[in-house]
């Protein structure tokens, strides 16, 4: 070999390995904002107690400052996916974080629960720029297979660590600060995010994308918040006039939408994408999983702290073990889908899930730590592996021009699973809740409350005698547990369901193996 081909040579493999380092530079600034967006859905919980006795929320007040915002996000995912395959992922991806850092400014000052439910609402806004952003990114920096799988993998460690990161940071803030500093927290983050993606992340696009249609922006938004909305209300009311209201205008914007991009010469939502078989399956049991579980997780820090007694921080640190066992498996996913199989990797990792679910039907006012703890750790095992495969499959099966597409579609069932789980288990929660009998000297004022929430009780019962508080609040604690047992149970059978029905859906599924182009 000449001289000349050495250097050649040489000079190749050190422009190979500085691409290299930069594809893992710029994934590292990718992942900051999935932290930035997972500590700030996890820090709502153990903030929730705090913020109940500062701003008194109604009931209904508090399931939509806990929803609002995945109901947002889940209605312009899908719009603002189309949006940075047409204009660059980057850019939205770095606006986004700089609206969502001073959005949470504004959440953290909020007044009133009106204005709080508002500012969620337009951080949901924020918000829905950020996760496709991520993913079309990644899938469009990482062309290797294997390490597109990798990547996604440390993609999902790291929301898994945030929502680590965020009860106990957010618990530490809370053991000194009002609630509205775990909002605060994002703003760090953010600043790093964007100053650092400037200079490290690639710009990338859909070249023949086509001009963003607003009126399927508009009608995803209206059907997905309307048939939410109409969930939402039917559990928590019954089938009124207004939920059936919602209910066939939500249902009929949808139909619209779907219609309309099939007209469309460059539709916001490729609906074929839906043909293939894997990416269907992928989606439905992102949605299932995350309605299964999220419900029930919003309202395991109320029970850690309200019920239990526990700190702020204390809480934080007992949630860890889920997202210790989601960062574990969650790396080590694509390499067992790929030496077993897609399906037995997700479909496993939901069946262990559905039985932790299971086992947290007989948890109880005096349920020891290691019960919880166990429960949560196998949650995290199962969630990692399910959530790392599908995200890789749903990407996997699309065009990289579609990559933004694609991950709106995965984050939207994520959100929108979020969203009904939280609606629905958190209103089979409340139902049950509201059921418990207060003592008979309670006046009815206090009384009515105290039947709004379980925090609203324990700030109800600083109006009365002590001995009757703690009757009053001892019968509210166990109304609460009975329907997070009943919470649970529901979740269980979702999650048994959907491990059943992926388990032939992703038949014959596989991650690719070679470099893909």
């Amino acid at each position: 070999m000449s001289r000349t081909e050495q250097l050649t040579r040489r000079k190749g493999t050190e422009a190979t390995r500085i691409r290299s380092r930069g594809r893992w530079l710029a994934l590292s600034v990718l992942v900051l904002a999935v932290l930035l967006v997972a500590v700030d859905a996890t820090v709502l919980g153990l903030a929730t107690p705090s913020l109940s006795e500062d701003l008194k929320p109604s009931g209904t007040q508090l399931l939509w400052i806990g929803d609002i915002y995945s109901f947002v996000i889940a209605g312009l995912l899908v719009s603002m996916g189309s949006l940075g395959d047409r204009v660059g992922r980057k850019k939205l991806l770095l606006v986004g974080a700089t609206a969502f850092g001073a959005l949470s400014v504004l959440n953290a000052y909020a007044t009133s629960p009106e204005m709080m439910i508002v500012a969620r609402a337009l951080l949901g806004v924020a918000g829905a720029t950020l996760m496709p952003s991520t993913l079309a990114l990644i899938r469009n920096i990482f062309h290797d297979p294997k390490e597109r799988s990798l990547a996604i993998g440390i993609w999902g460690a790291t929301a898994s660590a945030g929502a680590a990161v965020g009860p106990v940071v957010g618990g530490a803030l809370l053991q000194h600060f009002y609630w509205g500093s775990v909002f605060l927290i994002n703003l760090p983050v953010m600043l790093v995010l964007v100053l650092v993606g400037i200079k490290l992340l690639p710009e990338s696009k859909n070249p023949v994308a086509g001009p963003w249609d607003l009126v399927s922006v508009a009608l995803s938004l209206v059907g997905v918040i309307g048939v939410v909305y109409a969930v939402k209300e039917a559990a928590s009311h019954g089938p009124t006039w207004q939920v059936w209201a919602a209910a066939v205008i939500g249902a009929g914007a949808l139909y619209a939408f779907v219609r309309r991009q099939f007209t469309l010469a460059a539709p916001l939502l490729d609906m074929r994408l839906f043909k293939h078989r894997g990416f269907s399956a992928a989606v439905l049991a992102d949605l299932l999983t995350v309605f299964g579980l999220s419900g029930l997780l919003f309202f395991l820090s109320q029970f850690l702290q309200l019920v239990q007694g526990r700190e702020p921080l204390e809480a934080g640190l007992a949630e860890l073990p889920a997202a210790i066992g989601a960062v574990v498996t969650g790396l080590a996913a694509g390499r067992y889908a790929r030496r077993y199989s897609v399906r037995s990797v997700v479909s496993g990792g939901l069946l262990v899930i559905g039985l932790s679910l299971a086992v947290l039907t007989v948890i109880h006012k005096e349920s020891g730590y290691p019960l919880l703890g166990a429960a949560l750790l196998v949650v995290g095992l199962g969630a990692g592996f399910s959530f790392t495969v599908t995200a890789d499959v749903i990407l996997s099966s699309v065009p990289k021009e579609q990559a933004g597409s694609a991950s709106a579609v995965s984050e939207t069932a994520y959100e929108l699973g979020a969203a009904l789980g939280i609606a629905i288990l958190g209103s089979v929660v409340t139902g049950v809740y509201r059921g418990f009998t207060a003592p008979a000297s309670v006046p009815a004022p206090i009384a009515g409350a105290a039947h709004e929430s379980l925090g609203g009780a324990v700030e109800a019962a600083k109006s009365v005698d002590p001995a009757t508080a703690q009757t009053m609040v001892g019968a509210a604690q166990e109304a609460f547990v009975d329907g997070l047992r009943l919470a649970s149970g529901v979740g269980a059978a979702v999650l048994l369901a959907t491990a059943v029905t992926a388990w032939f859906l992703l038949k014959g599924q596989r991650l690719q193996d070679g470099v893909g182009h």
